[in-house]
């Protein structure tokens, strides 16, 4: 059976999963969720059973899967394998290894006590950190080995099944707190001449110094992490050949290297790692930031790039980007952080430490899930049933999606008609306007989304245009199935879709 894959197509990456193209309705787990099968049997898997994913993206932990050198214990990942297949949703799996989120937190205990071997990452006043520098040769070599007997046995237990579709490869990579490594072995390589793979990107020449001016140190980290990241990789891919692929912290204000972790794969560093890491398929930014409509924008305009959003804000405001991902951006997928709280019955106290999240720089509203499980559950179910539709609609520049920010609508434009899309007025608690919309034929769309209304205007120069009739309604297995008939008073100057996810057929002439 042929293994998940990438291919792009009519200037579209697909992915495709046992031979069929795959988009993934997703969730990811908190980080912890998944180091305990119990755990996840009575306390993550009910509270996703009425959200309508098919895709869950969970971590596996070095720490835990190789406790001692050469020791390896995969009862976790098996586990968590085995619940995946009852549930009925396929797995991405995180490899939390040498780096998450800019630290080195899941290395196994006898890598963190072997400070010597296992070196840190150093500040400019030469005070030591607790990430492993991405030059320590001795800590990759062990991670490429982990990571290898890890997808060894991804292959051993899953190939005939699928059910694990891709890997990422590490998580939010970079070192926070300083723009470069100023260890030993860091400052020797900084003051060397750049390597030729990284001159000829640019065009460019000399020291790091010398070649990027302001930039170098943020350059020198993302070329360094990216070796790193291929070592790993290519190892594990020898072994088992899915698509693997990075994620990444974004930039945020006050835009300096290492008040986000620097050298990680944000946007403008992507050329660096496509170069240094070829083994890595595509580049997935975490959008935390309000920036939602621009992040999408630079991470697929010319970089050769697929939208892949593994972690996404929870706060209700945020559900109808999801419309706007698939319809705008082909995205693959659309996965929110901390899936598992959703429908949860509220807890007293949140997770999250709101001064930690100011520490790093994080709106806590983020991090609000308060009211969003239905939205997105009502969202994700409407999706889950066209997705054939969407999927033969994509890279055609018959479908388009849209979000509100601060602008009162858009227009978007068609073969025969213009879309004048009216944003309803925000308001606390609920969401904020997005949706799709494809155009099936040139007299015939299909609406859908959360908050806003449409009205179909011809195109200039043509001077009338006729609605022959407007369905409710909603996909069934990617059939259309028509619920009311909208005439009169909801139909006379346009229609309007309310506060919770629907769909609309439209006839004009």
């Amino acid at each position: 059976m042929t293994l998940p894959y990438l291919k792009k197509e009519d200037g579209v990456f697909n992915l495709y999963v046992d031979n069929k193209p795959y988009i993934a309705l997703a969730g990811e787990i908190h980080n912890s969720s998944a180091s305990d099968l119990n755990y996840m049997r009575d306390n993550v898997w009910p509270n996703l059973r009425g959200l309508h994913l098919n895709t869950v993206i969970a971590p596996v932990y070095w720490e835990l899967v190789e406790p001692n050198p050469s020791e390896f214990d995969f009862e976790l990942v098996e586990g968590i394998i085995e619940q995946a297949r009852e549930e009925n949703v396929r797995l991405v799996l995180l490899w939390f290894g040498l780096w998450k989120n800019g630290v080195s937190s899941y290395v196994p205990a006898w890598v963190k006590r072997n400070k010597e071997t296992y070196f840190r990452t150093a500040y400019r006043n030469q005070t030591t950190s607790d990430t492993i520098s991405p030059l320590c040769e001795e800590a990759i070599k062990a991670d490429a080995n982990a990571f290898r007997q890890f997808m060894s046995h991804l292959k051993k237990v899953d190939s005939d099944h699928h059910t694990v579709i891709m890997v990422q490869v590490e998580n939010e990579i970079g070192f926070l707190g300083s723009d470069r490594d100023y260890s030993d072995a860091a400052n020797e390589r900084f003051n060397l001449l750049i390597p030729d793979e990284v001159g000829a990107i640019f065009g460019k020449a000399g020291t790091w110094k010398e070649a990027f001016g302001y930039d170098a140190e943020e350059y020198f980290m993302a070329y360094h992490y990216a070796q790193a990241v291929e070592l790993i990789a290519s190892n594990g891919i020898e072994e088992y050949p899915l698509p693997v692929f990075v994620n990444a912290w974004l930039e945020q204000f006050p835009w300096n290297p290492g008040s986000y972790p620097s050298g990680g794969p944000i946007a403008k560093v992507i050329p660096i790692w496509k170069a240094t890491a070829p083994s890595i398929c595509l580049y997935a930014p975490d959008i935390y930031v309000e920036n939602f409509t621009e992040v999408c924008e630079e991470y697929t305009s010319g970089n050769e790039n697929p939208l892949f959003i593994p972690e996404a804000r929870r706060d209700v405001a945020s559900v109808a980007k999801v419309f706007y991902a698939f319809g705008k951006y082909n995205a693959l997928c659309y996965s929110p952080f901390g899936i598992e709280d959703f429908l949860a019955p509220p807890k007293e106290d949140s997770d999250y430490d709101p001064s930690v999240l100011i520490s790093l720089n994080i709106d806590f509203s983020a991090f609000d899930a308060t009211g969003t499980g239905s939205y997105l559950a009502q969202s994700y179910k409407l999706l889950s049933n066209m997705l054939g539709v969407i999927q033969k609609n994509r890279g055609t520049g018959k479908m388009t999606g849209f979000f509100q920010n601060n602008e009162p609508g858009c227009i978007l434009s068609f073969s025969k008609y213009n879309l004048k899309v009216t944003y309803k007025l925000k308001k606390d608690g609920k969401p904020l306007s997005g949706g799709l919309v494809i155009e099936a034929n040139d007299n015939e769309f299909f609406v859908v989304g959360i908050g806003f209304s449409v009205e179909f205007l011809p195109k200039e120069g043509d001077y009338n245009s006729e609605y022959v009739r407007i369905e409710e309604g909603t996909f069934v297995q990617d059939e259309w199935v028509r619920g009311r008939v909208l005439n009169g008073d909801e139909a006379a100057y346009g229609f309007s879709i309310g506060s919770r996810p629907s769909a609309l057929r439209v006839e004009l002439h």
